[in-house]
């Protein structure tokens, strides 16, 4: 355990504990929870933690407090889906923490082989992101990898052909690389974001040794890391706007768009662009201009990894 009382992050290489798993996410899930955000009576009784009670909760599933606590103990073998869906509409929660209970709880057998596999990115795909001229889109894979990028994500985002294949990773460079400090304006949001991202994946692949080692590369790395996947928050990704604190042209406020792909689920094409006539708009132009000088100039020495972080 942790000081803080949640189960210390795996060390790398170990599988994640899925029955931990479960028992972390449920009970996180449970002390969000107030009795008046559930319509129950809150009499001012001292808590001695935070949150429903396990038999509050219970109450409003619609289940029996023993079965709900064997449930959060970790024990989910025999779960049906309607109970799940019960217990995810008396938590409130969202659709992609409802996704992640069923994974933890009903684990499905293929998805061990399949996060085995390298992911690679179609030809037409690569050649898709080349003709994009003026807008930043890179493919991302299922544990935050960089696949695939073209010119003018290269241009914002800095030149990763510099990086080694393993250092391309979202999470690795939000949280070891001080560039990605300095660029992202809110930068708690977008590691929040990525710790989000990668947990969801865990519910699916917990016996994925790639994605046990980078969390345990991280969490030895990076107490942010620690502190936010002890949470057990859980996000798709979708769309939004991003403000960027480019070193050449100054800030940027970037709509994007990330896209699911319809041969690998697991990989996203994601693009960004600014709004019509809008500084954020002739900045990229110019960027675009500069072309290969802005990718050389760009983030600089500050986008490799420091390892000793």
């Amino acid at each position: 355990m942790d000081d803080d009382g949640t189960r210390a992050t795996p060390a790398a290489g170990e599988p994640l504990d899925r029955r931990a798993e479960l028992s972390e996410f449920l009970r996180t899930r449970r002390a969000r929870l107030k009795p008046q955000d559930v319509g129950l009576p809150d009499f001012g009784r001292h808590r001695r933690v935070p949150g429903l009670r396990r038999e509050e909760l219970a109450q409003l599933a619609g289940v029996s407090v023993a079965y709900y606590t064997r449930l959060e103990q970790g024990n989910g073998r025999n779960v049906s889906a309607e109970v799940l869906d019960a217990i995810a509409r008396a938590l409130r929660l969202t659709d992609a923490e409802h996704a992640h209970l069923t994974h933890l709880a009903k684990p499905k057998q293929h998805k061990k082989k399949r996060a085995s596999r390298e992911q690679q990115v179609r030809g037409a795909l690569r050649h898709l992101l080349d003709s994009l001229e003026g807008v930043p889109a890179y493919v991302s894979g299922r544990r935050s990898e960089v696949l695939a990028w073209n010119r003018m994500a290269a241009a914002v985002f800095g030149d990763w052909s510099e990086l080694q294949p393993r250092e391309r990773n979202w999470a690795r460079m939000v949280f070891l690389a001080p560039a990605y400090r300095d660029l992202f304006v809110e930068w708690d949001a977008k590691a929040s974001d990525m710790v989000s991202y990668l947990r969801l994946y865990a519910g699916c692949h917990p016996d994925d040794p790639e994605l046990s080692a980078l969390v345990g590369e991280l969490s030895v790395k990076s107490e942010e890391f620690r502190r936010l996947w002890a949470t057990h928050d859980v996000k798709e990704k979708s769309h939004g706007v991003k403000r960027l604190r480019h070193p050449l042209v100054g800030e940027l406020s970037l709509n994007y768009e990330s896209m699911t792909l319809p041969d690998d689920e697991e990989q996203h094409l994601v693009v960004y662009h600014a709004e019509p006539c809008s500084p954020s708009a002739e900045a990229l132009r110019l960027l675009a201009s500069w072309g290969t000088d802005a990718v050389r100039a760009g983030l600089g020495e500050n986008l490799g990894i420091h390892p000793d972080r």
